[in-house]
């Protein structure tokens, strides 16, 4: 089945990237080298365990010479429902068994609240139509459900002081999302650290991270920055953001402190809807 028969599945995408590639008389390392992916990255998307990035469908278009096809035809997450940089990092969040996410400046997206979410989205540029900021709001709110299942996947969150003490929405929000984060911590659901002002410049201060493991694909992580994001699958490249993940790691706070430390700053937020 040609993928435009199907424009969505991931598998018929992976069955056609096979057969141009075989048409053409390259093997999975000829293209690799070609078109600048690793070899494994294209075994995952000829396998449909994957899912290409829009520069990498441009490219296999590109030293494949199939006028845009893979361009066109890439799988989606719905559309509008994310960020078009995000969406593979989001089918990747649902299968993994492990995630260790960093948040410099706001509440990463699987631990937002509705009232923060719904802040953050309305305060975004360029403004979005209420439609699409419910259908964000929606796709948001739904990455959350991958922690109602208590064992898996396990969660480690990495904050800045920062998350903290901006006060997106008001006192009012951060003081039922600061407690969400403590609950969850409280309950073991999720363990939190917190990288206090006190430590100055650390590992991670350039920007969010999130590592993510799987029960039979090799790890990755995922950056992002301003209207931009990336899946990083080289294991070198993802190593070296897991070590620097594990310094961040060594000047934050433990656990219980971090505990005390959030719901200390959601009494502060909850005193000043009194004043």
């Amino acid at each position: 089945m040609a993928i435009e028969d199907n424009p969505g599945s991931r598998t018929s995408y992976g069955d056609e990237l096979r057969r141009r590639r075989e048409a053409a008389g390259l093997t999975q390392e000829e293209l690799s080298m070609r078109a600048v992916m690793s070899r494994t990255h294209i075994a995952h998307i000829e396998g449909g365990r994957r899912r290409p990035s829009l520069e990498d469908a441009r490219r296999l278009d590109k030293v494949l010479a199939t006028g845009g096809v893979f361009e066109r035809f890439l799988p989606t997450q719905g559309e509008g429902a994310v960020a078009e940089h995000f969406a593979e990092a989001l089918r990747l969040e649902e299968q993994a068994t492990t995630i260790r996410v960093y948040g410099p400046k706001l509440v990463p997206g699987i631990l937002q609240t509705r009232t923060y979410a719904s802040e953050v989205l309305a305060s975004g540029f360029p403004p979005k139509t209420p439609e699409e900021r419910d259908k964000l709001l929606v796709t948001r709110l739904n990455r959350a459900r991958i922690l109602d299942d208590f064992e898996s996947p396990v969660v480690w969150t990495l904050l800045d002081e920062a998350v903290l003490r901006r006060p997106v929405g008001g006192p009012a929000v951060m003081c039922e999302q600061l407690c969400h984060i403590a609950d969850l911590g409280a309950s073991h659901r999720i363990r939190v650290h917190v990288i206090p002002f006190s430590v100055g410049y650390h590992a991670l201060m350039e920007g969010f991270v999130s590592l993510m493991w799987f029960g039979d694909l090799p790890p990755i992580a995922y950056v992002e920055g301003l209207k931009t994001g990336r899946v990083l699958e080289v294991p070198s490249v993802v190593r070296q953001c897991q070590l620097a993940y594990d310094h961040a790691m060594g000047d934050a706070l433990s656990h219980r402190e971090s505990l005390v430390l959030i719901r200390s700053i959601a009494e502060d937020y909850e005193h000043a809807l009194r004043e």
